[in-house]
């Protein structure tokens, strides 16, 4: 079974994701009136509906999959007197020649302006960059330029699928590095077998970038490819699947404890998933004084006592967390447990486990686009629920870190991305909601000032810790 045919099966409210744009044409209005009808009773949902010129009618219906797609393809075709004239997926349509361009910040409108931007003034710019590298920052676009690295091995929920089926994401992450933060970003999506491969193609493009993006590389290259980068680069490198998603679920979880009247020192937090974002997570709820946090894998409970092999990321739970030595499984880490943070897959929770969850329980079901519980299956005890889904409330949306973030280390030309940094765009993501409530523990994506507030946030505690440039 196809990913489309997976998600369909369980997906249940209508997205965008899967719209059709519809352009259908009848004789009279109670024809169209059929037609949406028949629509509607597929269980899609019209989001708009325009009268053309000619008097043909342009629909965007959002479905819940393609077998909805389906149904509403079928339902036209069968509706009386309805002639479609044009039937498109409105993703692929919004994807056709890609989602972004280069556009200049000069002009060059005449051969003067063409001597400065090129030969021959543009040779005087670079022999000034020669012998002062520092002038790079000011007068090339470095400043502000951030490269999207990914090598396709863990992109969205599709596994391996490779460089060029990356594209579409990276291009997409582009697009919201420049409209949230200004950002200027670049899809940059390789072949490369290895670490050391990787890790020598993010050294060799660093001098044209302020800063690398790393996206959609699987656990555990990814937490060595960081690592290494870190160290050998003086330009940040964030790992956003790892920290724009801990950044993001530390800002919800101490909204959420604020809401429950609880104390991050005397929460119990069970980590379903420990790839790249669950440890994460992980690492930053450690720092800010979690009491116990119990990581579950695809075996059960990382213990002690485990004989599988745990590489040093599963490790690090058995170090820094399970205090009471728990084994078994994910119904075993809920007993007693005050959070759920969810990053592993579609419905792989029971909801009858969350009932012995301690009381004004907080559940993250992360996995998207199906969760893994749906929220209306929680129990009484649950008192916050968050989802990875935008139509539900409390979304869970890495747009809501990394393009403040990394506004706030361009602005100030910072060498690093500490963990100070996180920590501090976490509170100021927090802060930015005043009062939070059961179903607004975080700002929308689409809130005024969210991006600048973290990137405020980042840029002064940068510069406190003196890691930028003069």
């Amino acid at each position: 079974m196809s990913n489309d045919e997976t998600t369909t099966t369980r997906m249940t409210k209508p997205s965008a994701g899967y719209a059709l744009n519809i352009h259908a044409a009848a004789h009279d209005v109670a024809e169209f009136s059929g037609m949406v009808r028949a629509i509607v009773a597929c269980g899609a949902d019209i989001r708009s509906m325009d009268t053309l010129g000619d008097g043909t009618r342009q629909l965007v219906v959002a479905c819940s999959g393609v077998e909805q797609q389906q149904a509403v393809r079928a339902a036209i075709a069968t509706s009386p007197g309805v002639r479609a004239l044009s039937i498109t997926d409105a993703t692929f349509d919004l994807h056709l020649g890609g989602k972004i361009e280069v556009t200049p910040r000069t002009s060059v409108r005449n051969a003067d302006e063409l001597a400065m931007a090129y030969t021959p003034g543009v040779g005087r710019v670079s022999m000034a960059i020669a012998d002062d590298p520092s002038v790079v920052w000011t007068h090339t676009g470095r400043a502000n330029a951030v490269a999207v690295l990914s090598d396709g091995t863990a992109v969205l929920g599709l596994g391996n699928i490779g460089p060029e089926a990356a594209m579409p994401v990276m291009e997409g992450k582009a697009v919201l590095f420049k409209q949230f933060g200004g950002v200027d970003a670049y899809p940059i999506c390789i072949n490369a077998s290895s670490v050391d491969e990787i890790v020598a193609v993010a050294k060799a493009i660093a001098p044209s970038f302020g800063g690398i993006n790393l996206e959609d590389i699987a656990a555990p290259a990814c937490f060595e490819i960081e690592e290494r980068l870190q160290r050998e680069l003086d330009i940040p490198v964030f790992h956003d699947d790892q920290h724009g998603t801990a950044i993001v679920v530390l800002a919800a979880v101490q909204n959420a404890a604020k809401v429950v009247g609880k104390s991050l020192s005397d929460m119990t937090v069970a980590v379903v998933g420990t790839g790249a974002a669950g440890v994460a997570c992980a690492k930053l709820l450690h720092l800010v004084g979690v009491a116990d946090i119990i990581g579950v894998d695809r075996t059960g409970i990382l213990h002690d006592g485990r004989e599988d092999n745990l590489v040093p990321s599963k490790r690090w739970f058995v170090e820094h967390g399970n205090h009471a030595g728990r084994t078994g499984g994910v119904a075993e880490a809920l007993k007693g447990a005050d959070v759920l943070l969810g990053l592993s897959g579609p419905g792989v929770i029971e909801a009858e486990w969350l009932v012995n969850m301690a009381d004004d329980a907080i559940v993250f079901a992360m996995a998207n686009p199906v969760p893994e519980v749906m929220p209306e299956l929680m129990p009484a005890n649950v008192a916050v629920v968050a989802t990875g889904r935008s139509d539900y409330p409390n979304q869970i949306n890495n747009v809501l870190a990394f393009p403040g973030v990394f506004r706030g280390l361009l602005d100030v030309r910072a060498t690093s991305c500490t963990e100070e940094m996180k920590l501090a765009a976490a509170a100021a993501l927090a802060a930015f909601v005043q009062q939070p409530t059961a179903d607004r523990i975080l700002p929308g994506a689409f809130d005024e000032g969210v991006a600048q507030a973290v990137a405020h946030a980042v840029a002064a505690t940068a510069t406190a810790q003196g890691c930028v440039r003069d």
